[in-house]
């Protein structure tokens, strides 16, 4: 069955100042989908670095994260699937190899604010910007 995939951005808009993109965030975190292990380590980087966060704080924020939703593992094969969707699709090496894990874990919705909005990758891969206005 298709599902969300869940870019690093998104869930830093939860913790976010902005009431309207950390409902947004939230609510897209509340319908599930699938994150990768490349966005917990951004993840916490921007925790780290942006956010100010304790060592303490940022294990608790990685471990909630982990508890809600599922994580694909980064493997050679996500790498290299993602090294030719950069490639293809003119994609930074990052955003290619969480585009490569929603590929691997049979997303059909890939949301981020900084992808391509509407762009379909593989023809399985949609990607939607959640807080874009209509």
């Amino acid at each position: 069955m298709p599902g969300s995939f869940i870019d690093t951005n998104v869930l830093i808009y939860m913790a976010s100042g902005d009431p309207l993109k950390a409902e947004r965030a939230e609510k897209i975190i509340a319908d599930g989908g699938t994150i990768s292990v490349q966005v917990l380590n951004e993840l916490a980087n921007v925790a780290r670095r942006k956010m100010r966060m304790t060592w303490p704080e940022t294990h608790a924020l990685l471990s909630t994260i982990r508890a809600l939703l599922p994580v694909q593992p980064m493997t050679v094969e996500t790498h290299e699937t993602g090294l030719a969707l950069a490639e293809r699709y003119g994609l930074s090496i990052y955003d290619a190899m969480i585009a490569a894990s929603a590929l691997h874990a049979e997303c059909d919705t890939l949301w981020s604010e900084d992808m391509h909005d509407g762009m379909v990758i593989q023809d399985q891969v949609r990607i939607a910007n959640p807080f874009r206005i209509a």
